[in-house]
């Protein structure tokens, strides 16, 4: 059995609050321990964030969707949008000994999820 939760907002920073309200919630419906659900919590606004900064330029009138997929043995979020393709040879986190605000997005994404594509 497959159980999957939608959710769409607009691309504007200020609805990142519900995209971690409801990574948290959703993932304690499904029990897991409060370290992942942080970790997936702070993934996924990562990612949203990347999307609203990159793939929109910051144009805050277009939507990005996540889906939450929850299967036997399987926790799939996939985060749509319809912004400008990456540069996948451009999509590196920056160095961990260089200390200063932001640019972690990458590495929270890849220390928390098995797969991930952008």
């Amino acid at each position: 059995m497959v159980n999957t939760v939608f959710l769409k907002i607009p691309s504007h920073p200020k609805f990142l609050s519900v995209v971690r309200v409801v990574t948290m919630k959703v993932c304690s419906l499904y029990s897991f321990e409060e370290r992942l659900i942080e970790e997936l919590k702070h993934a996924v606004d990562e990612a949203c964030s990347n999307v609203i900064k990159y793939a929109y330029d910051s144009d805050h009138t277009k939507d990005i969707v996540i889906k939450y997929e929850f299967t036997k043995d399987r926790f799939i979020v996939v985060i749509e949008d319809k912004g400008k393709k990456s540069d996948l040879s451009m999509i590196k986190g920056r160095s961990l000994e260089n200390v200063k605000p932001g640019g972690l997005g990458i590495h929270f994404i890849k220390k928390v999820f098995d797969i991930y594509k952008f």
